[in-house]
Formats: structure tokens, sequence, C-alpha cells
């Protein structure tokens, strides 16, 4: 999340401990998010300015029944989630969600040479963000949902992709209140040739590249950005997928603006 003074929180998707230098620059309590005897890297929401208290959710099995400070979490690995307050303005608070729809294979007895799908964890993502929809109108919530769902928006092709499949998650999105920011163009820079496994009438935007591909290379879209109806009006996204602005890592870094007054 950014504000005009810079940027204030950060989602991060497979962060370890910070090194001893940087530890005192994110907000974080040390296993409150994360278990390291099941795996090393774990997504994050941190802090990075006095501007915005960060209070994270303890992540524990999902049962029927969640404590206040909580999170009933299925997939490991598979999401963070925390209560974001601006200091000036208390009352504007709400919950950032990074989720990363991590790729889950079939099981060995199915016989399958699928790589995997990463409509199954998406699906338990929601169910664990369900949590948080209490009330049948959208405007009764303010929820912001980002990160890696390893999906084509809009996917028609079948080789790398479960069109079919993928179309729940977006019409569970839909159905959970939660609308669809993108980011799309021109909230991003378009690759110039036709992305592959989407239609040509697409504004999707590039945000990832393989080993192989350098950022002006860039052809598929995993990232997206969703809020609770109402609440998404006050929410602006764009990728900063230009050649210059990439960054080191094969995902472009995404910028979410979140008006609070």
């Amino acid at each position: 999340m950014a504000q005009r003074e810079g940027v204030d929180v950060a989602l991060l998707q497979e962060a370890g401990s910070p090194p001893g230098d940087l530890a005192h620059m994110v907000q974080f309590k040390d296993d409150v998010f994360w278990s390291r005897h099941l795996y090393d890297r774990w997504p994050l929401v941190v802090g990075l300015s006095d501007r915005v208290k960060v209070e994270g959710f303890r992540q524990v099995p999902p049962t029927s029944e969640l404590g206040e400070g909580e999170i009933g979490v299925s997939g490991i690995g598979t999401m963070a989630v925390a209560k974001l307050t601006p200091l000036s303005r208390p009352e504007e608070e709400f919950l950032a969600v990074f989720m990363y729809a991590r790729w889950m294979k079939p099981h060995p007895s199915t016989c399958s040479g699928w790589k995997g799908a990463s409509d199954v964890s998406a699906h338990r993502i929601l169910s664990d963000l369900s949590t948080f929809v209490g009330h049948r109108d959208p405007k009764e919530h303010r929820i912001l949902a980002a990160g890696d769902l390893n999906m084509f928006y809009g996917a028609i092709d079948q080789s790398l992709s479960l069109p079919e499949r993928e179309r729940t998650v977006w019409d569970r999105f839909k159905a959970l209140g939660l609308e669809f920011l993108g980011p799309q163009a021109p909230g991003g820079r378009q690759v110039a040739a036709t992305q592959p496994h989407v239609g040509p009438k697409t504004r999707n935007v590039p945000t990832y590249r393989t080993r192989q591909q350098s950022p002006a290379e860039a052809n598929r879209q995993f990232d997206y950005v969703f809020a609770s109806r109402g609440f998404h009006e006050k929410v602006k996204t764009r990728a900063l997928n230009g050649i210059d602005e990439w960054g080191p890592s094969d995902h472009c870094r995404i910028l979410i603006e979140v008006d609070v007054g």
C-alpha cells in the first residue's frame, strides 16, 4: 500500500527472516506468520512506515470458531492477513490479505502427467478468506486482497491453464463481494506481441517473466488485486512492469494506492 509520501506497507510473497540489520525496518513478530518446520518461505504483510499500524493475524488450523487475532489457514504458505490502521484516520482501517496460489500436483493415484494446478490453492485461500465475510452486503467489509494466483485472467488456451476451473475462481471472488481491480491496461505496460493463453483483446499486463526472459520479453500476468465492493472505489493499482522499473525478481512489483482521506 502506498500514499503520496511513500510506501507504507509491503505484501511479500516468499519471505524468510529479515537480515538483522533490516529487522528494525519492518513491523512483525516472530512466529506470528509462519512455522519454520513446515515451510521456510512464507507470505508476509509488513509495515514500512510509522503512518500505519500493522496487526498480523496468527495462522492456526481452520477450525469452526477462531480467536480475535487468528486466521484459519488450510494451505501451507498460501496467505498472510493483517489489519491496517492509518494513524491519521483510524476509522479507515481495513484488512490486507496477501494470496499465493501455489501449484498443487495431482494425487499419485491419478497417474497424471500434469505439473499441477493453482486453482486448488486459490479455492483454499478463498475458503479461508470467507471467514472475514460476515454480512450479505459487501459494503460492510473493507478487504484488500492481492497476490500471485498463478493463473491467466481470461484464459482460453489449455496448454498451461485449466480455463473452466480457473473461471470458478474469478466467479467466487465476485460472489464474495470482492471486485477485480487488475492491474489492467493502461495500469501497466502491455506486450507488443500477442500474449499467450488469453484472447487478442486482453487488457492483461505482464507481471511475471521466466528465467529465460528479460523484463522486455515478459508476457504473462499472474498477479492480481481485489477489494470489497464499495471500498474498491478507493483503491487504484498499477503494475510497475516497465523495462527499467521491473526490479530483480521474476515478478514485477504491484503498486496499490488506497485513498484514506
